[in-house]
């Protein structure tokens, strides 16, 4: 019985694997380039969206929306170069308190942490990224903003504050909200992001080149500064640029503690704008086609500044990996 069955099934499997030969690689080739243009597709609409959307407002200020500093919908003027300020100094201001943090944490753990315990904190770390950035925005509000104001900017106003030159950035009345308590709570929003890519990063490091280093007699600070960091140079590159983009885009914690100001100042304690919490505030009552205009084109402003920095950030990491194969193969 089993015998005459046999023939059978292995007729059927060579007409399934025949089949597989034949059509399996086409049909896979073309689902995946299906996929591919659906999501060229889509990014291509974003564009043309913005495109026709902000067209309006750049035909009505021209270029010189791109670096005037008012903005009155009363009168139609509009400018970006406010929330553009904002945006990339706060974003400045987190990648300088998230890049020394990450970087201390992705050492920590790939060099000098137990192995029992690197996964644990690592996985506690990643759980950071997962908390929504409106609960950063009320844990700064109601918990930041009062030890600011009432600890942390007076310190500033009194010490920094009395440097010429530098003092010009602590001026004003410390009122909690401001540029500087923004760039703090976006800090720590990046900063799980960039201790994860970093941590990936120095573990690709191949173990010959470490125990190579000690061999010779290097300590760990040398074999960390002298093998670790040359080797992923591009690699902590492409991390700090995807954090930098990661924080360029924020949106509602940023809201919550900037204080939504369309004004410039030297002072990183008076309250600013950033392109992000301009379009979460104003859209919903933007009145007229040049005000809604205006706020599609910043839109599109953010959307190149953030796809460049991106794409700066993914060409530098794409970098790191042939230079991390190209590593092995040596090794």
């Amino acid at each position: 019985m089993v015998e005459s069955v046999a023939p059978a099934l292995q007729g059927v499997g060579t007409r399934k694997s025949r089949f597989a030969m034949r059509w399996g690689d086409p049909i896979f080739w073309g689902a995946t380039l299906f996929f591919t243009l659906v999501l060229f597709a889509l990014l291509c609409g974003v564009i043309a969206v913005l495109l026709v959307g902000g067209w309006p407002a750049l035909a009505h200020s021209g270029i010189a929306f791109l670096w005037t500093a008012h903005w009155n919908p009363v009168t139609d003027t509009y400018g970006a170069v406010v929330p553009l300020i904002g945006t990339i100094e706060t974003s400045v201001i987190a990648m300088l308190i998230g890049v020394p943090f990450s970087f201390g944490m992705a050492i920590f753990l790939t060099e000098l942490c137990p192995h029992r315990l690197r996964q644990p904190i690592a996985i506690a770390i990643e759980l950071l990224a997962a908390i929504p950035s409106i609960i950063y925005g009320m844990w700064g509000l109601f918990i930041v903003v009062p030890l600011f104001q009432h600890h942390v900017e007076p310190a500033l106003k009194t010490t920094l504050g009395n440097i010429p030159l530098l003092g010009n950035l602590f001026s004003g009345p410390p009122i909690g909200i401001g540029v500087l308590l923004a760039g703090l709570i976006l800090g720590l929003m990046v900063l799980p992001f960039i201790t994860s890519v970093m941590r990936e990063v120095f573990a690709s490091v191949p173990p010959v080149l470490r125990e190579s280093a000690y061999g010779l007699g290097a300590t760990r600070w040398e074999v960390v500064w002298r093998v670790v960091l040359p080797y992923c140079r591009n690699g902590v590159a492409g991390a700090v640029m995807l954090g930098l983009g990661r924080a360029l885009g924020e949106t509602m914690a940023v809201t919550f503690v900037i204080g939504n100001a369309h004004r410039l100042s030297l002072s990183l304690l008076a309250p600013g704008t950033t392109i992000s919490a301009t379009l979460a505030n104003e859209f919903t009552e933007a009145v007229g086609d040049i005000y809604t205009s205006a706020l599609v084109a910043l839109g599109l402003v953010l959307f190149v500044l953030t796809f460049l920095v991106l794409a700066l950030g993914k060409k530098l990491l794409l970098g790191a990996r042939a230079e991390g194969a190209e590593g092995e193969v040596l090794a």
